[in-house]
């Protein structure tokens, strides 16, 4: 890789690593996920600076070029994280039901109360 490509590519990775970082001071992205995108960013910066171990993962799948080894992990990384999603949306989901299903029972229980007291008076 030409060192211009590398340094670019160097820069790059660093401040993505420092916007994650960024993030998670200003609690916009929860410690939860964090983790995963400082993992990713490290990564990305390892493979910059050691780009031989690309050439090697390459070389191990089959690929022809290191590009399409980045391209690869990259939507396998991206359906990693759709499936993530997902699967917490489907659990925020059915928290919401429950939630929405409680919050009706309380408020039937509340009309009854309201009707025997105002039945006494």
């Amino acid at each position: 890789m030409p060192i211009r490509q590398k340094i670019f590519a160097l820069m790059m990775c660093i401040a993505i690593f420092i916007f994650i970082l960024e993030m998670v001071r200003r609690r916009k992205l929860r410690e939860e996920y964090s983790w995963l995108w400082l993992l990713t960013g490290f990564i990305m910066i390892m493979l910059v600076v050691w780009y031989d171990l690309l050439v090697f993962i390459t070389h191990i799948i089959g690929a022809v070029l290191p590009t399409t080894t980045l391209f690869l992990f990259g939507v396998l990384f991206l359906l990693l994280i759709c499936l993530h999603y997902s699967i917490k949306i489907s659990t925020l989901t059915d928290q919401v039901k429950k939630l929405a299903q409680e919050l009706a029972i309380l408020h039937g229980e509340i009309k009854e109360h309201r009707a025997e007291e105002s039945a006494r008076e």
